[in-house]
């Protein structure tokens, strides 16, 4: 299943030890899917996050997303995400480099792989680019609880020069919010990772939704077309327009799940 991003990128962020709940896992996927994301990711960190546990609980959260027909992405490691048949691999700064993953799809025989990498800043957004990832992470865009040692926040204007500079799609990702995810938009980002404010751990309380509005494209992540008109600021990685308006619905009070 090809990856279109776009609006809301739905991570399950598995706590140290959370893999081995495989029933607790599978109730927040069911409840994250049921918002309609272009993406479905399940990430962990810390020692228990083994590539046995790892695979275990891909394999379980795997046909979830097939059910709701939403490509389902495997965090940090390539080898499960080719083990288990995931549609997306997300790597990061400290992971398998991004040319020796991309070699490794090949050998595979895995060319329908999409390949996401995380960046922090312009520098490593651009080598990502340049080095062939199908899309890249940027952020933290706002200070974020959800990493134990999280990077410097790079704010909205660095988003925004990011997504004008690279011809890849850009999810932006880390402290966003209901109350900042339109200016994440406006920034030029193509999807947004929202965690703590969808996926808490405690009771769901009741959020308002505003709508987010974007440019959202059928096609699979990639490269974007350059406009014929001259180097104008890239719009594939985002970009708000009146030509979409993607509003994602989150829990409410009431129900653990999407109402």
């Amino acid at each position: 299943m090809r990856l279109a991003l776009g609006g809301y990128y739905a991570i399950v962020d598995a706590a140290p030890g959370e893999l081995d709940d495989l029933e607790r896992l599978t109730t927040r996927a069911r409840a994250l899917l049921a918002a309609g994301p272009c993406c479905l990711q399940l990430r962990a960190k810390g020692e228990t996050a083994t590539a046995r546990a790892l695979d275990r609980a891909a394999r379980r959260l795997l046909p979830l997303c097939r059910e709701a027909a939403v490509p389902f992405c495997v965090n940090d490691r390539l080898d499960v995400a080719l083990a288990v048949g995931a549609d997306v691999a997300h790597l990061g700064q400290d992971d398998l480099p991004l040319e020796d993953a991309l070699h490794v799809r090949a050998l595979a025989g895995r060319p329908d792989l999409t390949v996401g990498f995380s960046t922090h800043n312009r520098h490593q957004a651009l080598a990502a680019a340049a080095a062939g990832a199908d899309y890249i992470g940027f952020g933290p865009v706002f200070g974020t609880a959800t990493k134990l040692n999280p990077d410097a926040t790079v704010g909205l204007e660095a988003l925004a020069e990011v997504c004008a500079a690279v011809s890849v799609p850009v999810v932006a990702i880390g402290g966003i919010t209901l109350d900042n995810v339109v200016a994440v938009a406006e920034a030029g980002a193509r999807a947004a990772a929202v965690i703590a404010a969808v996926d808490g751990r405690g009771p769901p309380r009741r959020r308002g939704v505003p709508p987010l509005t974007a440019r959202r494209r059928s096609s699979p992540a990639g490269r974007t077309r350059p406009k014929k008109n001259g180097p104008a600021r890239h719009r594939g990685s985002g970009g708000v327009s009146s030509t979409a308006t993607l509003k994602r619905r989150l829990p409410c009070e009431s129900c653990s799940s999407f109402c």
